[in-house]
């Protein structure tokens, strides 16, 4: 794929591809939808960067392996903060991500939706207590 120099700037990247559930390939294989990385005016390696769905499905797996143990064994706070993570990064603008991640944590969508209203409600209510200035 590429030559021993460029090793360290692949080695450098595919922590982040990883966690992203990219996929490394040669330049030469990178299709238009893949983001070919270069380095001194040489194209090193490409990214195939994952389908949104699958990234979700990614980023549950890596909560799990972050996290040692499935998340439907997580406790009620644990599975909140996982919620809040998620919401932070996007998930639950992903088509089905409320069931998929109701799935994972081992609890309904409704359950899924209060943790969510339950921030929601939590940070307007921080934002009217604030002091004035």
């Amino acid at each position: 794929m590429t030559g021993a120099s460029d090793e360290p700037f692949i080695t450098a990247v595919k922590p982040l591809v990883d966690a992203m559930g990219g996929e490394l390939l040669p330049p030469d294989e990178a299709g238009p939808d893949d983001v070919v990385l270069s380095w001194e005016g040489a194209d090193i390696v490409a990214v195939r960067l994952p389908q949104l769905a699958d990234s979700l499905d990614h980023i549950l797996t890596a909560m799990e392996r972050k996290k040692g143990k499935p998340l439907a064994e997580l406790d009620r706070k644990a599975k909140q903060e996982v919620v809040r993570l998620l919401e932070a990064r996007g998930a639950f603008h992903v088509r089905h991500g409320v069931e998929t991640v109701a799935s994972a944590l081992g609890v309904s969508r409704f359950t899924v939706y209060n943790y969510l209203n339950r921030d929601t409600a939590a940070r307007e209510t921080k934002q009217q207590v604030k002091p004035d200035e």
